[in-house]
């Protein structure tokens, strides 16, 4: 990849971001449930600090990155279908959406990843792959124990 390339691709995670934190703002102020609206009010903070890495190593791709992956997937949004946003959306729903928008994210950085040929940009989209890994596995507990609570 040249210069070119690579500075469009980071644009073009850049607004990603942006987007990602634009959508979870809106969603904090739709959702009735206090719990679910901080869910998305925390992932929102989280796209934005995802953008500022990104502006950061695009200006300075010596920077260094490590983000581990978490420890498991439990595969549950790929299993779902992209479930509609409305006001009247029940946790659970707000939550599957949000999980599908994150694996989504993950696929797209591990894509890049893979047809990267440049091992430092590889790293990176690898670790922004694992950001939003984290958001998903957050969001799938959280789907698990809103969506599936135990009865006792």
């Amino acid at each position: 990849m040249n210069s070119d390339e690579i500075d469009e691709l980071f644009s073009i995670a850049i607004s990603r971001e942006i987007e990602a934190n634009e959508f979870y703002q809106a969603v904090a102020k739709k959702v009735r449930d206090p719990a679910v609206a901080e869910i998305f009010s925390d992932l929102a903070r989280e796209e934005h600090g995802h953008m500022e890495v990104l502006e950061r190593y695009k200006h300075d791709p010596t920077l260094e990155m490590k983000i581990p992956a978490p420890a498991s997937d439990f595969k549950i949004a790929e299993s779902m279908e992209l479930p509609r946003l409305s006001p009247n959306a029940k946790p659970a729903d707000a939550i599957a959406l949000a999980m599908k928008k994150e694996q989504q994210a993950v696929e797209f950085y591990r894509a890049l990843a893979l047809r990267s040929t440049d091992s430092a940009l590889k790293q990176v989209l690898d670790n922004l792959a694992n950001m939003e890994l984290g958001h998903k596995h957050r969001l799938e507990n959280a789907f698990v124990e809103i969506g599936y609570p135990e009865v006792f």
